[in-house]
């Protein structure tokens, strides 16, 4: 035979032996009353056979014994099992006065042995490590009863052996102990780890669809303020100059567009691949060098934007900082412009301000419009903004200019990360 073959029967033994056991195990918490009658009954089965046949007085101390107190051990120790599993100790207490009836008397049975290391065993499993103390009193004094009694029969090499298969067996109840409560503590630590990681993927989904929900508004609510302003000013031109009525829609056609591209992309990568029918459309985030389109578009909107880049770097310096911080710059640019257009009224005008030195980036939008309260507009413009910054560590001033300026300010301030200082 091969030795995979042995292998594979080893564990299937193995693997039969485990099953069986859970099997026996299932039963016996389910049905414990039975398990429990089925064992008081086969040792009382086996007393009656034991004394009915008269074999126990050939290891009996005192072969003269009269027989009613084997009688009423045979009767009593079985029934004391009964209460092992909920009362151990009491168990141990009712048959203190049959073991001493034993030991007086000289009767022995080999039936009451059983019964004792089968309560020994229980008492070690289930009761505190001081009860085996309490314990070891109980057992030892009929012990000690019975030798003083019949010291002539060898009643020293029967003590040491009793005591020595107590203590065995009290180890084995400790051993077996153990491994449930180490069982034990592994199921409450998979249970607290899939908890953990329930609340992990909790977390990830609400980060996610805050970030879903923050991207979804800077695109669709920048374009439509767009599309809000263009169809405003085409509206305004077509009763004077048709011919800037045409550009306007054909500019909110291309925002339309754009709009939906970046949307459906946006979509297409949150769907879910066994569904998908074609791979998502993939593109880079906008950084700093789609600035000048942005710009472009919220010009055709109607409002005069101005552009400058102080520091130590021109604009395309400004396109080498890390993508992430581009972005950040970006989509806070895009909001502030994008509030503009919906709050500022029609004759403001707006001024954005770069700026890149070695140790950070910032970005300063301002805008002429009305004093309004912006941040009470029930949007999640600036709680976006504020998101996109706390990821850089950076710090974002949102609010309006002191009196007796009218408009509003926005001043983002990004520190670069060690590596990416120049």
């Amino acid at each position: 035979m091969s030795e995979g073959c042995v292998e594979g029967g080893d564990s299937s033994l193995t693997q039969r032996i485990n099953s069986a056991t859970q099997r026996i195990g299932a039963f016996d918490k389910s049905h414990p009353l039975v398990w429990d009658l089925l064992l008081a009954g086969s040792l009382l089965v086996g007393g009656a056979i034991d004394v009915s046949g008269g074999g126990w007085r050939s290891v009996a101390p005192n072969p003269d014994v009269p027989l009613w107190p084997a009688l009423i051990c045979t009767v009593g120790f079985p029934l004391t099992v009964l209460r092992r599993r909920t009362h151990p100790l009491g168990a141990l207490l009712a048959m203190f006065p049959l073991a001493l009836t034993l030991g007086w008397s000289g009767a022995g049975l080999q039936t009451a042995v059983f019964c004792e290391l089968i309560v020994i065993f229980n008492i070690a499993l289930r009761l505190p490590m001081r009860q085996l103390a309490l314990t070891g009193v109980l057992l030892g004094i009929p012990l000690v009863v019975g030798a003083a009694r019949f010291p002539e029969n060898g009643w020293a090499i029967l003590l040491q052996s009793s005591l020595t298969s107590f203590a065995a067996v009290a180890l084995l109840g400790i051993a077996v102990r153990t491994r449930q409560e180490y069982t034990a503590s592994l199921r409450e630590r998979a249970k607290q780890l899939e908890i953990e990681r329930d609340q992990q993927a909790q977390l990830a989904t609400a980060a996610e669809r805050t970030r879903i929900a923050r991207e979804m508004h800077d695109i669709l609510g920048h374009n439509l303020s767009v599309i809000t302003g263009l169809a405003d000013g085409g509206s305004y031109a077509a009763k004077k100059n048709p011919q800037r009525a045409t550009e306007a829609l054909d500019a909110i056609a291309t925002t339309s567009r754009q709009a939906l591209t970046e949307l459906r992309r946006l979509l297409g990568i949150l769907q879910n691949d066994d569904l998908a029918d074609t791979p998502a459309e993939l593109a880079p985030q906008p950084g700093l060098g789609e600035l000048d389109q942005l710009i472009a578009t919220v010009r055709a909107a109607g409002l005069p934007v101005q552009v400058t880049v102080t520091g130590d770097f021109e604009l395309e310096e400004l396109e080498s900082a890390p993508r992430g911080r581009q972005l950040t710059v970006y989509r806070v640019v895009q909001e502030a412009l994008t509030n503009t257009l919906k709050h500022a009224g029609p004759d403001a005008t707006a001024t954005v301000t770069l700026s890149r030195t070695p140790e950070s980036i910032t970005a300063e939008i301002i805008d002429t419009g009305r004093r309004a309260t912006r941040a009470s507009s029930g949007g999640r413009g600036i709680t976006g903004m504020r998101e996109r910054t706390a990821l850089y560590a950076g710090t974002l001033d949102v609010g309006p200019l002191p009196p007796p300026d009218s408009g509003w300010r926005v001043h983002l301030h990004l520190p670069n990360d060690e590596d990416d200082r120049l």
